[in-house]
């Protein structure tokens, strides 16, 4: 059994074909998949296909990119939603400095209120990093995230950091990068950190993994990801997708 521990079945990309792809997932033994809403409409969409189905989990929060529009009242909204039983994350927050649409600025004071929105609702943080490494930790650490910890989600940072993340109470989560032939970074933490500290994931729609780059990406391929992984450390991938599953049922506390 395989989760995908962070996917965007509420993307426009699946509007044609969603079940099939739902379908594919399955198949491919993925039994368990989170959907993570960023801002009101996907948040929304998590939500409906979260009660829908009982396999999938919904993760709402605010993403760094589209900060100067999160309001008061959205956050509110966030905090209200984080209560239903299938609600088992805030994010995706963080910061984006690869974008220039929210300045550096606003974009920090929505992630802190998310850290402690987190810490007031008690569930994990799932965190996006894009060329901002230095202040997501720093923040972290300021808004003392270790008490709720999280996930860092689609990690491309170095050896070094992710121990920094996992000394703070957060997984480190692979996704389709991790398979591409010229992925020093994220093929080294595969390597090197413990199994116990990591999770699988695909980012579908996005960041398909080899040979599928380019591509839509879909949950089935989490498959692909463990492969990678299982191939990295010497091990079985039944031993990836144990492993794996069971530190997701912890981070999300999923029964």
């Amino acid at each position: 059994m395989f989760i995908d521990t962070h996917v965007h079945l509420n993307a426009e990309q699946y509007e044609e074909d969603l079940n099939d792809v739902i379908e594919r997932a399955l198949a491919a033994k993925v039994e368990k998949m989170i959907v993570v809403g960023f801002d009101r409409p996907t948040i929304s969409k998590a939500m409906e296909l979260a009660e829908r189905h009982s396999f999938i989990y919904a993760v709402v929060g605010w993403h760094p990119v589209d900060a100067i529009d999160c309001e008061d009242k959205d956050l509110e909204w966030i905090e209200s939603l984080a209560s239903h039983p299938k609600v088992v994350g805030i994010g995706e927050t963080g910061l984006d400095y690869h974008w220039d649409k929210s300045p550096k600025d606003v974009q920090q004071d929505v992630f802190r209120k998310q850290i402690r929105l987190a810490k007031r609702v008690n569930l994990p943080i799932i965190i996006h990093n894009r060329d901002a490494t230095a202040d997501v930790v720093r923040i972290l650490r300021e808004e003392s995230a270790e008490t709720t910890g999280g996930i860092m989600h689609c990690y491309g940072g170095s050896v070094e950091t992710a121990q920094e993340c996992i000394n703070m109470n957060f997984m480190i989560s692979l996704g389709g990068p991790v398979t591409f032939k010229n992925a020093k970074m994220p093929k080294q933490v595969a390597t090197e950190i413990s199994l116990d500290n990591l999770l699988i994931e695909t980012d579908a729609p996005f960041l398909a993994p080899h040979p599928y780059r380019g591509k839509r990406n879909e949950p089935s391929w989490v498959v692909l990801v463990a492969e990678e992984i299982a191939k990295l450390k010497g091990i079985s991938i039944e031993e990836v997708a144990q492993r794996t599953t069971e530190n997701a049922l912890k981070v999300f506390s999923i029964k």
